[in-house]
Formats: structure tokens, C-alpha cells, sequence
């Protein structure tokens, strides 16, 4: 695809997750396009409204499977706002895949720890589809979620699902459950203690606020987690995608070309820093 100009794609199913949280599933229109198209976990496709603007959305999908393309997004905005009113058979522009995702390469043989919080468990859905479909590459799975509200979780019923297999195990946290919050109530760091993190085998994929990711890296390495074993998907605001137009520089990088997952050694001396 040309990185620049968009492709037409059809809005093949439209998921209302919550009130302000909606999943779309797109077609690419052109089959020539659609069969060149491939992505890997934690990548990002820049989708184009008509007249109102494009925004970066993380791939949710799953890779093996490129013809039907994932993105869930949460209203904050003109476009998003836009694209909410979408209805199944509408068309819209796409381009991408955009950034540098997951090092799932690295991965097979040892033990992934995915960190997430708030809408952050988007950018690594593709990654816990991934493993699951080649579960035996891989050590355990376990999958942390935290959310400031009960109903901030999306995906209740796949977390439950997901609960569910050989090796994996997940793990809830809430900042204010509410009465019928059945799981941990507090910071999602706190849940790290019912983990049983193998820190010599692990690696961690993170995702969410920064605050809450840098909590997490400090708690982890702590715990012996080796500091080049923990990547983080870095959120910043990305118009071009290729690195023209410097609003997502971050330091010496910028975060459409080199990210949006960075291995923490690489961002470690600006991670944190208010200002960055």
C-alpha cells in the first residue's frame, strides 16, 4: 500500500462495547490490496473520515487472519465522534500498517505477562489472540488488567473465556470496584503478588497510562524481571505516521516510526519525565 494515500475499506460489523467504547471490523475493498496486506501485533492503521480527519488505531485482530481488520475506539474527538456514527456498509480510508510492534520473534519458550490499563488492553488483544493460537510455543500467559471503574473493563466475556485455557491465568483490578466488583480492588500493581512471575523466563508487554506503566516497571524489575525483557506501547499524538510531521517526537524518536512498542532500555531515561 502507498503510505501515503488511504484505501477504501467497508465497515463489515460495528460492536458497541460500552457507552463511549465501539469496535469496527474493516474490509479492504480492492482484493489486489487486501491480499498485500499484513500486520503484526501492535501495529497501527491511520483510518481516514471524508472530510473531517484521520487518527492512529491500534490493529486488534489477529494477524493470521489480515482480511478483517479490528479496531477498537473510544469518542474523545471529532473523528472518533465521526466514525462512532458509522453504520455496516459505510466506507472509510485506511492506511497502514504503521510502527514497530510486539517482538513476539523473542517470545517463544518463555512465560508473557501482559499489563494493561484502562482502554490499554486494546493494542495487545492481537498479542493474546496470537499466543492462543500457538499456544504451545509459548510458557504461560497472564493477563492483568486494570481500570479505574467497574465499568470502564471491557470484554467481560473474554477475559472469562480466556480464564478458561490450559497455562493462563487472569488477573482483575479495579481503583473503585463498586458493590458487585468480584475481583481485586485497588492498584493493578497490588495483583502482581498472585502472579507467581518466573522473572528469568518472563516477558512483559505493557500498555495504559504512563503512570500506571511506570509503577509497573519499577514494581517488576524489583521483582527480577530483566529491564530488556519488558516492552511498552507508548500513546502519543500521531498525524502523519511516518514520521514527517514530528508531533509523536519523543526525545531522539519518534513514536509512529519506531514505536509505538519501545523495549524499556530505549526509553528509559525520558520514561516518566513530566513533559514527555
Amino acid at each position: 500500500m502507498n503510505p501515503y494515500l488511504p484505501a477504501e475499506a467497508e465497515v463489515v460489523e460495528r460492536v458497541q462495547e460500552s457507552p463511549t467504547i465501539f469496535t469496527l471490523n474493516l474490509r479492504l475493498c480492492d482484493p489486489a490490496v487486501r491480499s498485500a496486506y499484513s500486520f503484526a501485533p501492535g501495529q497501527f492503521n491511520m483510518l481516514y473520515l471524508h472530510g473531517v480527519g484521520e487518527v492512529p488505531i491500534s490493529i486488534v485482530s489477529d494477524p493470521h487472519d489480515p482480511s478483517l481488520l479490528g479496531h477498537t475506539i473510544r469518542v474523545v474527538g471529532r473523528v472518533t465522534r465521526g466514525l462512532a456514527e458509522l453504520k455496516t456498509g459505510d466506507h472509510i480510508g485506511l492506511r497502514g500498517p504503521y510502527g514497530r510492534g510486539w517482538p513476539l520473534q523473542e517470545v517463544p519458550g518463555h512465560d508473557v505477562l501482559i499489563v494493561t490499563g484502562g482502554l490499554g488492553c486494546a493494542p495487545v488483544v492481537s498479542v493474546i489472540n496470537y499466543v492462543i493460537m500457538r499456544r504451545t510455543l509459548f510458557g504461560k500467559l497472564t493477563i492483568i488488567q486494570g481500570v479505574k471503574r467497574a465499568e470502564d473493563l471491557l470484554w467481560r466475556e473474554r477475559y472469562a473465556y480466556w480464564s478458561t485455557l490450559p497455562e493462563t491465568q487472569v488477573l482483575l483490578s479495579a481503583d473503585h470496584g463498586g458493590t458487585v466488583w468480584p475481583w481485586h480492588v485497588g492498584r493493578v500493581t497490588e495483583v502482581f503478588r498472585d502472579a507467581a512471575i518466573a522473572a528469568e523466563r518472563t516477558f512483559v508487554m505493557m500498555c495504559g497510562p504512563e503512570a500506571m506503566m511506570h509503577a509497573s516497571v519499577r514494581d517488576l524489575t524489583g521483582r527480577g524481571v530483566a529491564e530488556d525483557h519488558i516492552y511498552v506501547n507508548m500513546e502519543r499524538n500521531m498525524q502523519c505516521a511516518v514520521g514527517h510531521c514530528g508531533h509523536c517526537q519523543y526525545g531522539g524518536l519518534f513514536v509512529c516510526r519506531q514505536g509505538p512498542v519501545f523495549a524499556y532500555p530505549e526509553v528509559k531515561a525520558l520514561f516518566g519525565v513530566k513533559g514527555f
